[in-house]
C-alpha cells in the first residue's frame, strides 16, 4: 500500500532566510515518521521556500480515503509558519498572498486525483478553521471571497491557497538583464494567456541584483516542455537583445519524486 498509493504535498511558504524559523518548521513535517519531505527548494532573492511532503493513502473498506499522515504533517507545518513569520515585515521580489502561499496535492503512483482533492478539502478546512486563515481555490482570483476560514484576510498571515490537480512543472529561466519591463513582455508572450504556449503560465521578475526571471508553471509538462519554453523564451530574448541562460527546475519529476521516497523510507526502516 504504502508503494503504490502516494500523495504529494507542495508546500509554498513565503521565507528563505530565517533558518531559525524554516529549522522549526521542517521539525513540524517530520514528527511523523511517515511523512518523508522529498524535497526542498529556497530561493533567497524570492523569499521563499517550497517543500515536496510524500505519504501513502489509506481506505476504508469502501475504497474511500480516510488517512494520510500528510494532513496532520501540514496542519503543524502551517501553525509553526503562522506563529513564526510576519506578512507584514516581509520583503521578496515574488508575489504573494500570504504567509503560505499555496498548498497544492498531487496523486502519485496509484493515487487519483479525487484522493488529492480529499486531501486539499481536508487541510483547507483546517488550516481555514483552525488558524483564522481564508482559503481561496487555485484559480489565482484573488477578488473572489474565501472557501474557507473568515472573510477578511489576515494582515500579518494573509490567505492561502490550497488545492489538486494533476503534476504541475515549475521552470525558471533567467535573463541577463536588469530590465524587469522586457522580462515582462517575454513572460506575457510565452504563456498561454499572452497567445503563446498552450498550458504554460509565467511571471516575469526581478531575481538578484543583476538577473530577471521568467518563472513559468508547466501545467501539462509531457505536452509543453521544459525544452520548449527555454526555446521560446531564447527567441524572445533575441528580439530584445538580451541573453539567456539555461534554465532549471524548482522541483522534480513524479517519477524521481517517487523513486526518492522509497529510498528514503527503506533508509529509515533499515
Amino acid at each position: 500500500m504504502k508503494q503504490s498509493m502516494l500523495l504529494c504535498c507542495k508546500v509554498y511558504i513565503s521565507e528563505s532566510r530565517n533558518k531559525e524559523a524554516l529549522d522549526s518548521i521542517e521539525r513540524a513535517a517530520r514528527r511523523d515518521p511517515e511523512t518523508v519531505i522529498v524535497n526542498k527548494f529556497k530561493d533567497h532573492d524570492y523569499n521563499r521556500v517550497g517543500y515536496n511532503l510524500v505519504s501513502y493513502v489509506a481506505h476504508d473498506s469502501t475504497g474511500c480515503p480516510v488517512y494520510t499522515p500528510l494532513q496532520q504533517s501540514v496542519v503543524a507545518m502551517a501553525e509553526v509558519a503562522y506563529e513564526a513569520i510576519n506578512l507584514e515585515s516581509h520583503c521578496g521580489a515574488h508575489p504573494r498572498l500570504g504567509v503560505i502561499d499555496d498548498i497544492v496535492c498531487h496523486p502519485l503512483a496509484r493515487a487519483s486525483l479525487d484522493e488529492a482533492a480529499w486531501l486539499a478539502k481536508t487541510i483547507a478546512s483546517d488550516v481555514g478553521n483552525r488558524f483564522q486563515v481564508g482559503r481561496l481555490g487555485i484559480t489565482r482570483n484573488t477578488s473572489e471571497k474565501p472557501n474557507e476560514g473568515p472573510e477578511i484576510a489576515s494582515r500579518t498571515r494573509g490567505v492561502v491557497m490550497i488545492g489538486a490537480r494533476p503534476w504541475i512543472a515549475t521552470y525558471n529561466v533567467p535573463i541577463l538583464s536588469v530590465n524587469v519591463s522586457a522580462a515582462r513582455r517575454i513572460a506575457l508572450m510565452v504563456s498561454a494567456r499572452g497567445g503563446g504556449l498552450p498550458t504554460v503560465q509565467t511571471l516575469g521578475l526581478v531575481h538578484g541584483e543583476d538577473t530577471t526571471e521568467i518563472a513559468c508553471m508547466l501545467l501539462e509538462p509531457n505536452q509543453i516542455g521544459a525544452d520548449r519554453v527555454q526555446k521560446q523564451v531564447e527567441m524572445l530574448a533575441a528580439q530584445e537583445g538580451l541573453d539567456v541562460e539555461k534554465g532549471y527546475f524548482t522541483d522534480l519529476s513524479p517519477e524521481m519524486i517517487v523513486e526518492r521516497y522509497m529510498k528514503l523510507i527503506s533508509t529509515d526502516s533499515s
